[in-house]
């Protein structure tokens, strides 16, 4: 009996096992009804998912645009953002601390911890490393040796001689420059301005931001001019330089700005984003251009 029993429970394991084994249920008169008519109402979901799946990936997402989404404007020395914040940036050419001596070290020290202690607003410091641009140096002494008359030729060998030497050195090992800068914030509270019309009142935002910010700006350049260290304002072009150089540090030795300013001032065609209102008013502005061009023409043939 035992040895049935047995038997029994072997085959009982092993027909646990053969069903679990294919993921089939255990017991025979629950098999799994394979239907078609789940598939069919599924279908749907099915199309839509995968379409929802399909657009996530051939949408390519807007980085640039989402990061500088509070950004209204930057104009007038300023970044401006919705929240009527303003973001004025000045330019810091610090002194080389560790050539001074002990008490000139001090009287640094000291005017640095004057002026931050009278500091009652928040005030940012940001640094940038660039790419050391010898281009500017290198035009000016090939300038230099093209136009003066009294160099010989081993004069003008050594001369070609060291640019060649500058730019192996630039190109051979990345050399880096660091930009010290201080950010000073304000937000302005429109509702406090009283105003007639909304351009008047956008002339009092941005006058108030303006005069606010650059009182900060002075109050640093007056108090860190006694450590020699020189604050100066960096303008509307000066931050986009400032942004072009965060976000294309490589490209930016190559491709600089200025020379993108100076192709863009004198292209046919403005290749920026324009909005359909610019159009419309630089569209206005050539077809009255032609129509005084005709009439001016038509004058000249009549007097003739």
């Amino acid at each position: 009996m035992s040895t049935l029993l047995l038997m029994a429970a072997i085959v009982v394991g092993g027909w646990i096992f053969f069903r679990v084994l294919e993921k089939q249920p255990i017991l025979p008169w629950k098999e799994k009804k394979h239907t078609n008519v789940q598939l069919n109402t599924n279908s749907k979901n099915n199309k839509t998912r995968k379409k929802k799946h399909e657009v996530e990936i051939e949408q390519e997402p807007n980085l640039f645009e989402e990061l500088f989404s509070d950004v209204r404007d930057v104009t007038t020395h300023m970044i401006r953002f919705h929240d009527n914040s303003f973001t004025m940036i000045a330019e810091v050419d610090p002194v080389n601390y560790f050539l001074k001596n002990q008490d000139e070290q001090e009287a640094i020290d000291i005017t640095v911890e004057s002026w931050t202690a009278t500091l009652n607003y928040p005030v940012g410091i940001y640094l940038q490393n660039r790419f050391i641009d010898v281009s500017e140096p290198i035009e000016l002494m090939a300038k230099a040796m093209k136009e003066s008359e009294d160099l010989n030729e081993a004069a003008l060998s050594y001369g070609q001689a060291m640019i060649d030497d500058i730019l192996a050195w630039q190109r051979d090992t990345p050399r880096y420059e660091t930009k010290r800068y201080l950010i000073f914030t304000h937000k302005i509270k429109a509702n406090d301005i009283t105003a007639d019309s909304e351009d008047e009142l956008e002339t009092k935002v941005m006058e108030k931001a303006f005069a606010e910010l650059m009182r900060r700006l002075t109050s640093a350049r007056n108090q860190l001019r006694k450590a020699d260290i020189t604050v100066n304002l960096v303008p509307t072009e000066g931050i986009y330089e400032l942004l072009y150089y965060t976000f294309n540090r490589r490209k930016a030795l190559k491709h600089r700005f200025k020379d993108l300013v100076e192709q863009e001032k004198n292209a046919l065609y403005i290749t920026a984003e324009q909005t359909d209102n610019r159009i419309d008013l630089v569209k206005e502005a050539i077809e009255q251009n032609e129509a005084e061009m005709a009439r001016e023409t038509a004058t000249k043939k009549e007097t003739a």
